[in-house]
């Protein structure tokens, strides 16, 4: 019986990847935690990132997911929201102040707390109305009437895991020491072009029709 359901599982796994590669704001906060603090704060961040997709996962399987799509003003609250804190991030990626560094010494932009990095990915992924959208879209189209338990863990887990693993792997990209060191005199120029896309995306989801998701 469990069978009929690869093509499913397959094409399930294919959508995902496609929307994991299409760049976005979470996409933008690994990346540049990753340069501007350490490898392992971009990996917490992509740990928060997919722990965010609990979240997506749970109202959906709740049948909140309908009451989000029926009700626009819930819909443009969750939007409202995350546009706010990826324009929030930003600005405070505008304000850094530059730290030159002499030629070996290490990296000296102080690090942010396990859970403020976790924060970071969580609430970026949480907030992320495209996310949301995508998620509804999906996995709305997938579950079906009478779908086995077993079948619904399959795709949680598939969501969850692709997620994590594309993160994870961005974030060791990213924090590659050479790479890292190439940019350790420029880390307020990073803070500053990442704040101006995380605002520029902020206000993009903002003026964005739901439609267009």
């Amino acid at each position: 019986m469990y069978m009929d359901y690869w093509p499913s599982i397959l094409a399930l796994t294919s959508f995902q990847i496609v929307g994991l590669i299409s760049p976005g704001p979470d996409f933008t906060v690994v990346v540049r935690n990753c340069l501007i603090y350490s490898r392992k704060t971009g990996i917490l961040t992509a740990i928060g990132v997919a722990l965010g997709i609990f979240v997506h996962l749970s109202y959906i399987l709740l049948g909140l997911g309908i009451l989000i799509a029926q009700n626009q003003w819930i819909f443009l609250l969750f939007k409202y929201l995350g546009c706010f804190y990826l324009i929030y991030i930003g600005i405070k990626g505008l304000k850094t102040r530059k730290q030159t560094l002499e030629y070996g010494t290490p990296h000296q932009q102080k690090d942010i707390s396990t859970l403020a990095a976790l924060r970071n990915g969580f609430l970026t992924n949480v907030l992320n109305a495209k996310c949301m959208l995508f998620f509804l879209s999906i996995l709305t189209a997938f579950l079906k009437p009478n779908i086995p338990g077993v079948i619904i863990f399959i795709y949680g887990a598939i969501i969850f895991l692709t997620t994590l693993v594309w993160f994870f792997l961005i974030a060791l990209c990213f924090s590659n020491k050479r790479l890292r060191y190439n940019f350790s005199n420029m880390h307020h120029w990073i803070e500053r072009v990442t704040g101006c896309l995380l605002i520029l995306l902020g206000i993009r989801m903002f003026f964005a029709e739901a439609s267009s998701h």
